[in-house]
């Protein structure tokens, strides 16, 4: 077989071996890219959360069916130790993540790209659950910091009186 005629030889079915390779190379993007979303929710929800500022959320389901949010955080003394820059970091990533799958939505919408718009859609939705997720946790263990401090405070001041008064 002459060297020159197989490199100038044509496909039989161009628009076939087209679309097998560009949509073998979605389904590659796609498998990766949601892989790798899923991996990054799963270490900030369970690792970098615990880690960096001390939160940690999860979600149920209860025998009657209905969706039972639960948090975990550490105590009033050791989340006031935590390292600020750590906790400014964790905060900031967590949110310009999702602005970040937002504007490349934007862009597949523009370009009328609906395929990669699925990918954006998966990765923005694990975005915003934790967001969701760390935000309650946020404002629960706020609540349980403020009432611990209200119970030392009072324990404080009670033991305070019983001192001063001489009753024990």
């Amino acid at each position: 077989m002459d060297q020159r005629q197989v490199v100038s030889e044509n496909y039989a079915n161009p628009i076939t071996c087209f679309f097998h390779v560009l949509f073998k190379s979605f389904v590659i993007i796609f498998v990766i890219t949601v892989l790798l979303a899923a991996l990054d929710f799963w270490v900030v929800k369970n690792v970098s959360g615990r880690i960096l500022v001390g939160l940690r959320w999860w979600n149920e389901i209860d025998d009657d069916g209905n969706s039972v949010w639960k948090f975990e955080c550490l105590d009033g003394e050791s989340l006031a130790r935590m390292n600020k820059k750590d906790s400014w970091l964790f905060w900031w990533t967590l949110y310009l993540t999702a602005a970040a799958w937002i504007v490349l939505g934007i862009f597949s919408l523009i370009r009328l790209e609906a395929d990669y718009l699925l990918v954006v859609g998966v990765c923005l939705s694990l975005s915003i659950a934790n967001i969701v997720g760390f935000t309650k946790c946020n404002k629960d263990a706020k609540k349980n910091i403020q009432t611990f401090a209200q119970n030392a405070l009072a324990s404080r001041v009670t033991s305070s009186l019983q001192s001063a008064f001489g009753v024990i």
